[in-house]
Formats: C-alpha cells, sequence, structure tokens
C-alpha cells in the first residue's frame, strides 16, 4: 500500500484534527481523575465508550442521509460529477475484516485504555499523560517491527532520551500504589503504540468514522460483563451518581462523547490522512494541556523531576521525528 503525499490544503485540515485531538485528551486525563473519585473505574470505561458508540451512530446516519441526497442531486444532473470531497473509502466492512475492528476495539480501546483509566488513577493526571507523550517513540519501534519502517539512528537516540526521561520522572520517589500506576501507563503506551500501527493499515481501505463507531462498540461489550462485576463487588452507586450528582453526568458526557467519540474519529482520521510518525508528532500537546490544567483544577504539584524528565522526553520525540520528516 503506497503513501501518497498529502496536498497541502489536506496537510492543514489534518493538522488541525491533531490539534483538537490531542487538547481533547489532554483535557480527558484531568476529567477522568475527577470522574474516577465517584465512580469505579471501568463502570466509567463502559458509559464512555457505550456514549461514543450511540454518538457515532447517530453521526453516521445523518452522514448518509445526506450522501443519499447528494448522490440523488448527482444521478439527476444538478450535483457534480466528480466530487473531490467525497470519500472513495469503504463505508461497509467486508466479513473476513471484522477481526481488525477486533483488535482495535478490544486491545486498543478496551485493553489499553482501561490500563490508561487506571494509571491515571494511581500515578496522577500529569505524569500518566506526561508517560504517555513516549507514543511517538514506541510507534518508531513498532513501525519498524511490523511495516519494515527504517529504525535510524536518531530514532534510537530520541528513545534512550525518552527512557531517561521517565527515569527522571520516576525519581525513586513512586512506591506503592504511584508505581502501579507509572507500570500500568507504560504499558498502555506500548500496547496503544502497536494498536496505532495496525490502525493505520485499516484507514487507508475503511472510512475512519466506520472504524471508530465499531471498534467502540466492541469496547462498550468487552467492558460491560467488568462493570457489572465491579458494580456488584464495590457496592458503587451508580443510579445514585447520575441522578443526583449533575457535573459527574456532564463529566461523563463529555468523556463519551467529545473526548471518545469525537477525539479517536479525528484521530483516526488523521491517520488515513498523513504518516503515523507526523501524526504523532502532536503528542506533546498533550501532556503540556493535561499538566495545566491538573495543576489549575486539580492542585497537582510539578516536581524538577517532572521539568526535567519532560524535556527529556520531548526532545526525544522530537529528535525521533525530524529525521523521519526529513526521509
Amino acid at each position: 500500500m503506497q503513501n501518497k503525499t498529502p496536498e497541502k490544503s489536506t496537510s492543514t485540515i489534518a493538522y488541525f484534527y491533531l490539534l483538537i485531538t490531542f487538547v481533547l485528551w489532554g483535557s480527558l486525563y484531568v476529567v477522568s481523575k475527577y470522574v474516577l473519585g465517584k465512580l469505579p473505574t471501568f463502570t466509567i470505561s463502559f458509559i464512555r465508550f457505550l456514549l461514543a458508540f450511540l454518538f457515532l451512530t447517530l453521526v453516521e446516519k445523518i452522514g448518509n442521509g445526506s450522501s443519499a441526497s447528494g448522490n440523488r442531486k448527482g444521478a439527476s444532473g444538478k450535483g457534480t460529477a466528480s466530487d473531490p470531497t467525497v470519500s472513495t473509502k469503504k463505508k461497509k466492512l467486508a466479513p473476513g475484516h471484522f477481526r481488525y475492528i477486533v483488535l482495535v476495539g478490544f486491545g486498543g480501546y478496551f485493553i489499553a485504555v482501561g490500563a490508561q483509566l487506571l494509571g491515571t488513577k494511581y500515578a496522577g493526571a500529569s505524569t500518566a499523560s506526561l508517560l504517555n507523550s513516549m507514543n511517538p517513540v514506541t510507534m518508531a519501534l513498532f513501525g519498524a517491527l511490523i511495516l519494515g519502517e527504517k529504525l535510524t539512528v536518531r530514532k534510537v537516540i530520541g528513545l534512550v532520551l525518552s527512557i531517561a526521561g521517565v527515569f527522571a520522572v520516576l525519581g525513586g520517589g513512586f512506591q506503592g500504589a504511584g508505581m502501579a500506576g507509572v507500570l500500568l501507563s507504560l504499558f498502555s503506551v506500548l500496547f496503544w503504540s502497536y494498536i496505532s500501527v495496525m490502525t493505520r493499515k485499516i484507514t487507508q481501505e475503511y472510512e475512519p468514522l466506520l472504524i471508530s463507531r465499531l471498534a467502540c462498540g466492541v469496547a462498550a461489550v468487552c467492558y460491560l460483563p467488568v462493570a457489572i462485576g465491579e458494580a456488584v463487588i464495590t457496592k458503587a452507586p451508580v443510579l445514585t451518581v447520575f441522578t443526583s450528582d449533575l457535573s459527574c453526568t456532564l463529566a461523563l458526557l463529555y468523556m463519551g462523547i467529545v473526548c471518545t467519540g469525537v477525539a479517536y474519529t479525528l484521530w483516526n482520521k488523521s491517520l488515513s490522512l498523513l504518516d503515523a510518525g507526523v501524526c504523532s508528532a502532536f503528542y506533546p500537546v498533550q501532556p503540556a494541556v493535561s499538566t495545566l490544567l491538573g495543576i489549575l483544577l486539580l492542585g497537582e504539584s510539578v516536581t524538577t523531576g517532572f521539568v526535567i524528565g519532560s524535556v527529556l522526553i520531548v526532545c526525544g520525540v522530537l529528535i525521533s521525528l525530524v529525521h523521519g520528516k526529513k526521509e
């Protein structure tokens, strides 16, 4: 499958999508930290992906209605013969390709995102988000192993700097639950990078909205039994929170519709327009947003090790990506 060089206007739109995506994901760390204090982790995840699935289903139905109307106009001679804005990618999944949706939905949205939520709970919003900024480097590694992409000296240097940044963030001060949160966050980074590389393949053939919708549906199904068991064990007052805590309900709607439905679709759309390495260059926006919001809204502190680690990770990411752009 050949990668085409995107037109300037297409690249600009994709950059805009990416900026929105990482700002939303940066805010997700802070919002999830707030909601985790009121509801169990996997109950939140089930609600989040269910809302995203329902929202994207509605968007797809509206979009299909508009497309059908446009096709009728074209058939009557009132439409444009060849509209460059109309996507030629498939909007229906081939039966044999559903395994790819399961990979994204179960592996990415269930396993990796579940670990990310737990990491945020135990490590703190700023630390979890900072560790997540290693994704561009880990994506380069998986790209070399899976797609046969060249792993250059600069990419290796970037990886080493990012790992050094992680140790600077840890600083020997994380113990018990804190260390568990860090390990969960690192696992999430590795697995999410793998899923992103695989998603890059799928987006070349199918509409990003279709991939996002179906994967969110798979994730919701996976989270449901876990959420039920979690609610029974913890005896969490789920219904009470919904009926008496408006702020928590609004936060869940924001997490599900905006941070999941909208952001994941924009991420998949960006992967369909630009190389994965270019898309991942925007990851440093995420920790910057979450750190700022964590300080302003959650009262989290920024230590010297955190500052040094953030500089090392960002430098490692940029070094690994600059070379990729020149290539």
